[in-house]
């Protein structure tokens, strides 16, 4: 059985700010950080993205970010291991072990990326298998590649000693103390192998013995193999990778909604990473995020109401007190924990509406998509569904959450990003590209 999860996980990816040079000292500070100012809101994931086991990462930065035929460190069992430059805890064949203990005194969860597949060295050396007469050159193909990076080889499924060296790896990080794993090239299923891997490295982590999370990517994950990521996976990416570009997050609605079917617990799909505070630095580029506050708000609101799991790809130690305050929104993360079947509930050029309840709450999101600060239109409020703009049979449910809880006599929200009670009469403007959010009392 997959390791089962009651809510999307929360955490940190060292992928937007670091690219692939993060080192040791740096995921020990950001872990240090989360767990004094994050952990108590249900932030606590601290994973070491790509090219850990490199030992030229961010070399050449402008030419590769994945330098062809890179100095690697790996065992005599072609599995990879830490570069004992950027990870000098993992000397001596430690691996992240000393790494994962120092998350795991903190009260925190260590996850570590992988690459689908055997490196493409491990091939040309005919290092072993574990456990097997065999070597790796037998079962990597030389046709499975990833079109972005060259440090492996696919696994073909078919031959003997596959399925043992995907236990082996499972059984390394097991021992190292690993609680989640990105495994990346894979979740498009690019690949002819791609989905006997992914069934691989599903039946490996069932066997060894440790609750790991697993995570697939990148996306577009294809909506018609819902069932299949649900029964190997955690959480899978809808999108390829997300930036922070207003375009962007407006892709994700149509995202969103095609998906909307198939959130259930311990199946997550996947909105990617957030990129808020400080970024890319990695990439040469230290920079802002380019999202507006409003924006911001906009994509915390569509993927906590989504349930879209949370990573945070910000230097954490250089978050300003703005951005802080919006990982710290403790009712945001409790609608989060609790709802069930979020739907899109109206759409037209201006405005979406994302509704969704918890056993005690009913939640409302009021997106203004527009270019323009816009009232909310009565038409939402008060109007039955037959009257918007999208016909009522191609609704999942009322439009207009706000006049049931009048009808009611209750004329009072609850809304969570000013954490304020309004009136449904006199609300406010919602800003270009922001949005209110209301709890409400079932």
């Amino acid at each position: 059985m997959k390791i089962s999860l009651k809510y999307p996980p929360m955490g940190w990816n060292s992928y937007d700010y670091y690219d692939t040079t993060v080192n040791e000292a740096q995921v020990k500070a950001n872990a240090d950080f989360m767990a004094k100012y994050l952990k108590d809101y249900g932030w606590e994931y601290v994973v070491v993205d790509i090219a850990w086991y490199s030992y030229e990462s961010g070399q050449q930065r402008d030419k590769f970010q994945y330098v062809p035929f890179a100095k690697m460190e790996m065992d005599e069992y072609s599995r990879l291991l830490p570069d004992t430059e950027r990870f000098p805890s993992s000397k001596g064949g430690q691996g992240f072990k000393p790494l994962a203990d120092y998350v795991h005194s903190l009260g925190l969860k260590f996850g570590i990326h992988i690459m689908r597949g055997i490196p493409r060295r491990a091939a040309y050396e005919r290092t072993k298998i574990k456990n097997t007469d065999i070597t790796a050159n037998v079962i990597a193909d030389p046709y499975s590649i990833c079109m972005w990076n060259p440090d492996m080889y696919g696994v073909n499924p078919k031959e003997k000693g596959a399925q043992e060296y995907y236990d082996s790896l499972l059984e390394l990080y097991a021992g190292w103390g690993v609680d989640f794993i990105k495994c990346d090239d894979i979740c498009r299923m690019d690949a002819p192998s791609s989905k006997a891997e992914i069934e691989m490295l599903h039946k490996a982590i069932e066997g060894c013995g440790r609750d790991i999370v697993l995570s697939l990517s990148p996306g577009p994950a294809i909506v018609e193999e819902h069932d299949f990521y649900r029964e190997n996976a955690n959480m899978w990416r809808i999108t390829d990778d997300f930036w922070d570009h207003w375009a962007s997050l407006r892709d994700m609605f149509d995202r969103c909604r095609n998906w909307q079917e198939y959130v259930t617990d311990g199946g997550y799909p996947d909105c990617d990473m957030l990129p808020l505070g400080m970024l890319g630095k990695g990439f040469g580029n230290e920079r802002k995020t380019n999202f507006t506050p409003d924006e911001q708000k906009t994509m915390m609101t569509l993927w906590c109401m989504f349930r879209s799991p949370l990573m945070l790809g910000a230097e954490l130690t250089k978050l300003d007190e703005e951005t802080l305050a919006l990982l710290q929104k403790a009712p945001l993360y409790q609608m989060l924990k609790e709802t069930a079947d979020a739907r899109e509930t109206y759409r037209d050029e201006e405005w979406i509406i994302w509704e969704s309840a918890s056993e005690t709450d009913k939640y409302m999101a009021v997106f203004n998509i527009s270019e323009e600060e816009r009232p909310v239109p009565s038409k939402l409020l008060n109007g039955p569904a037959e009257e918007l703009s999208r016909p009522a049979e191609e609704l999942n449910g009322p439009a207009d959450l706000l006049n049931e809880k009048a009808e009611h006599g209750e004329t009072e929200l609850f809304e969570i990003w000013s954490e304020t009670k309004m009136s449904r009469e006199m609300l406010p403007a919602i800003p270009a590209h922001g949005v209110l959010l209301f709890r409400m009392e079932k």
